[in-house]
Formats: C-alpha cells, structure tokens, sequence
C-alpha cells in the first residue's frame, strides 16, 4: 500500500472520528454562552442543509470515515438525535427530575430510512423541529434551563448541558461532512 493510500494512524481516526474534538461539558454556561446554545440550535438545519448541498447519491453514500457512518446516515442520525433532544428538552421542563430513555445509536442509523431515503426528507424535519426548539429556548429565562434530567449513563444533568451537548453535536457533524468534501475535492 503506497503512503497516499496507507490506512489512516490511530491521531488521523480521531481528528476523523471528532473533527471538532470530543464533548467538553461546561456544567455553568455564561448567559452569553446560553445565547450562544440558542444561536447554534436555531442555525444548525440551514448549516447541515449548506453542508449537504449539491451531494449526489454516491457522494451521499460516501462514509465519513473508515468504517464511519455515509454522510445519508449523518444526516438521518442528526435528525433522529435531534428529535430526541427536543423531546428531552420538553421533559425536562414539564417533569420532575424525568428520567429520559436512551436509544441505539448504530442500529437506528442500520434501519432501511436511515441507509437509502433521501436526505431532504430529514433536512425538512430538522428545519421544523429546530425553528419550534428555538423558539422555546428564546422564550425560556435562563434559570429554566438548570432544570434536572436523569440520564441512565450519566447521571443527572441540567438542561444546559443537553443544550451545550447538542450544540456540538451539530457542529461535529456539520464537520464531518465538510471535512469529507475538503479531503474529496467536492
């Protein structure tokens, strides 16, 4: 195998695998930082759909990385997540200390809608999903993000964090896409 095509190092599958680098929590956001979180979140479809534009169905096929997720997956995984995000955001808000249910990830990105529909059926969702989650996160004084959640892997965490987390969440896979154009010459 020449060096052009040598198997990436195990630093090259990390900067592959988190572009962005790995989540980082910040457990005490800034208000400036909470606005950042709400910016982010109402940004981040028109970012992902400026991220896909153009890709035709063997691009879109395409893994992000060695035996990563194809940039459809991405797309359908970022909308599923989402989803999820959202739903937790309004259980965290509504609840007591809600216990929210974790999911498989890799197995809902091997279901036959996240392997073949095509990606502007989950760009539609996300578009309308992240213009209602917005709308309720400008409309929530900061103090109501610190409500609790319990997640079954990581114990309880403020609302804040879920929104920290999916705003990076969105930007790394944002960065995966563009990552793969840039590297591809797309």
């Amino acid at each position: 195998m020449s060096a052009a095509h040598a198997a990436p190092s195990p630093v090259e599958l990390e900067t592959l695998r988190y572009p962005t680098g790995r989540f980082q929590a910040n457990r005490e956001p800034t208000a400036a930082e909470l606005e950042e979180f709400r910016n982010a979140i109402a940004a981040l479809p028109a970012e992902l759909a400026a991220a896909t534009a153009g890709l035709d169905d063997r691009q879109l096929d395409t893994p992000y990385r060695p035996e990563g997720w194809t940039l459809r997956q991405v797309v359908h995984h970022v909308a599923d997540s989402h989803v999820n995000a959202y739903v937790r955001t309004r259980l965290a808000l509504t609840e007591d200390r809600p216990t929210i249910r974790t999911y498989v990830e890799a197995e809902w990105a091997r279901l036959p809608d996240a392997e073949k529909a095509p990606i502007e059926v989950s760009l539609r969702l996300l578009e309308a999903l992240h213009q209602r989650w917005a709308a309720l996160l400008r409309a929530l004084p900061d103090t109501a993000l610190d409500r609790p959640l319990e997640h079954p892997d990581h114990g309880t965490l403020p609302l804040k964090v879920l929104l920290g987390l999916y705003t990076w969440h969105g930007r790394h896979h944002v960065a995966h896409i563009v990552r793969l154009r840039e590297r591809m010459g797309w």
